[in-house]
């Protein structure tokens, strides 16, 4: 159970943590940027796969391999859903409403934040569901680290556009300190999931799984494509595949 507290804490501490970050750094160059973010997207590439579906094959016969790709199908489906289905979140930035209105700029912004806050509780099921009784992973700390070091960046480029955009300081935290605790309430209930059933678990592990691969894909690889600097992108998500390989080694 301690785990369980501690992953939770590790992921929003991270994003709280690339927030504070945020009020100092307004403006990180792109070529550093998405040399960060595709190193976070190998890691994260990594744990969706090694540390959930893998595992979740590890606990299906051989026949049934089936079921973890339809969960993984679904985990993506469901975050595509949601990205979908989920109003603006105008009302929470304090600003005028003709300033949304008038603020093309600001609206981009308000759907990229959005886009971070809607994968968080996908995100906190999959560590919680690693840090299940029956999970096998050699290393269940590897999906919950993987996480927190994507949080990091992720947390100052929530902070540091609503900051240009005219959100206040204690408003912009606030949102970031939300969007943690989403993710917080993801945690318990990918535990909660995956340690109630047994049987439910390589669902859970795919589902999970899928979740992150559809991040990994629709956000955060395309962003690190999008200003000329593929290459190191390209590389640094490769080191950051390495790295999490190298960690589930040595666990």
């Amino acid at each position: 159970m301690n785990q369980v507290w501690i992953s939770a804490a590790g992921l929003c501490g991270a994003t709280l943590i690339g927030s504070l970050a945020g009020f100092f750094i307004k403006e990180l160059p792109h070529k550093w940027n998405d040399t960060l973010l595709g190193y976070c997207a190998g890691i994260m590439l990594a744990a969706s796969t090694i540390g959930l579906i893998v595992p979740a094959l590890d606990q299906v016969e051989g026949c049934w391999w089936w079921i973890v790709a339809l969960s993984t199908l679904c985990g993506a489906f469901f975050l595509n859903l949601l990205d979908l289905l989920t109003p603006h979140l105008h009302h929470i930035t304090g600003l005028e409403p003709e300033t949304h209105h008038n603020n093309s700029h600001l609206n981009r912004i308000l759907l990229f934040v959005m886009a971070i806050a809607l994968h968080k509780l996908p995100e906190g099921i999959a560590a919680g569901v690693s840090m299940s009784g029956f999970a096998t992973s050699d290393n269940p700390w590897a999906v919950t680290l993987g996480i927190s070091l994507q949080n990091v960046p992720e947390g100052m480029v929530i902070i540091a556009p609503l900051l240009l955009a005219g959100v206040t300081r204690m408003r912009t935290l606030w949102i970031s300190l939300a969007i943690g605790l989403i993710e917080v309430v993801g945690v318990w209930i990918g535990y909660a999931l995956g340690a109630a059933s047994e049987q439910m678990l390589p669902l859970m592990l795919g589902f999970a799984g899928g979740a992150m691969l559809y991040v990994t894909s629709d956000e955060m690889i395309p962003e690190t494509h999008a200003h000329g600097y593929e290459k190191q992108a390209t590389y640094a998500l490769i080191a950051g595949f390495i790295t999490l390989l190298g960690m589930e080694g040595l666990g």
